[in-house]
């Protein structure tokens, strides 16, 4: 579904990433984990159209993206969850929600979608009409990622999903993850909790400056001395 070969990215005269590799199968979790810095959230927003690389390329579902705009890739069926939880703090909840159905085939199923989005969140349903701004941590992060499946996406791209939440909400957040992924929709996820992100995991890279130095299933990795030590202080 997503074939990213060789990709090298700069701030400038600053070279972030070098030569990275990575793919995504249909209907797979897949994370991106390694320390602050090592250019995690980079790589998402070069997948997402925000940043061109200075060399490589990016496949999605056949088509070569790492030329295309942003709101082309979203069209084609890749939605991104940033760190910032995509939330517009001005709007109400439901209008966040609707901004979420840009593509033309998401909007013809604008409201199907948006019913579906309020049973996985029913706090959403419940604070619908209230300023985003008014929302908890846990519920703004709700909405940031139902905002990105009212686009109908076949692949959900999530930036820190657990960043500043209490345990018990991050449990549910993840689990509302697997879910999705039940349903069909491929994830691609970057995460500091990284024992949450390898057990979900089908595949996972790890990122350490700017480059891949280990890959493999998440359970391996997760069994790995070298990851146990660096990452999760065992």
């Amino acid at each position: 579904m997503l074939r990213v070969d060789g990709l090298d990215v700069a701030y400038g005269d600053l070279q972030v990433l070098w030569g990275l590799c990575l793919e995504v199968k249909p209907g797979s979790t897949v994370a991106l984990v390694g320390p602050n810095g090592a250019g995690k959230t980079t790589t998402l927003m070069t997948i997402a159209g925000l940043m061109r690389p200075r060399q490589g390329q990016i496949h999605f579902s056949g088509t070569r993206i790492d030329t295309a705009p942003a709101h082309q890739i979203v069209n084609l069926g890749l939605s991104l969850v940033p760190e910032w939880k995509g939330v517009f703090t001005g709007l109400t909840v439901r209008e966040n929600l609707g901004l979420g159905a840009y593509p033309p085939k998401a909007r013809a199923q604008r409201e199907r979608t948006l019913t579906e989005v309020l049973q996985i969140f029913p706090i959403l349903e419940q604070r619908q009409h209230q300023p985003a701004r008014t929302l908890s941590g846990g519920e703004r992060q709700m909405l940031g990622i139902g905002r990105a499946l009212m686009a109908r996406p076949q692949l959900l791209i999530l930036d820190e999903p657990s960043l500043g939440l209490a345990p018990l909400v991050v449990e549910h957040i993840f689990e509302v993850l697997g879910n999705i992924n039940g349903q069909g929709v491929s994830i691609l996820l970057v995460e500091q909790n990284i024992r949450l992100a390898l057990e979900m995991s089908d595949h996972a890279y790890v990122l350490e400056n700017g480059r891949i130095v280990d890959q493999g299933p998440g359970e391996r990795l997760l069994a790995d001395d070298r990851v146990r030590e660096a990452y999760l202080g065992v």
